[in-house]
């Protein structure tokens, strides 16, 4: 099952195209380039296998999130993989919280 994930901005990262996103307690590096309105910290968006699709307001984000907290290990599959995740492209390296816990020689 493929699922869209709200997710709150936390800052925009150097390349236009991505964000820092968080969801659930997890942030990634998310494109956003596929948004064509400004997106700034503290907006919503709804992600799809790395991609931003659209903005939403923070109570579609809120119940989109309630619903998938309701439906369980569908959602806890989709935040392992997303935990799981990274985007390295363009200079931008943000860390899974497995390569914090690593020794500097063992990170990617």
């Amino acid at each position: 099952m493929c699922l869209g994930i709200p997710g709150e901005i936390v800052e925009i990262l150097a390349d236009p195209d991505l964000a820092l996103v968080d969801v659930s307690g997890v942030r990634r590096a998310i494109n956003i380039g596929l948004i064509e309105e400004p997106l700034t910290a503290g907006d919503w968006i709804l992600i799809h296998v790395g991609f931003a699709l659209s903005k939403i307001d923070e109570t579609e984000a809120r119940s989109a999130l309630d619903f998938l907290e309701g439906i369980g290990q569908a959602y806890a599959d989709e935040l392992a993989a997303f935990a799981d995740s990274r985007i390295v492209e363009h200079d931008v390296f943000i860390p899974r919280p497995a390569d914090l816990a690593a020794p500097a020689s063992a990170a990617e």
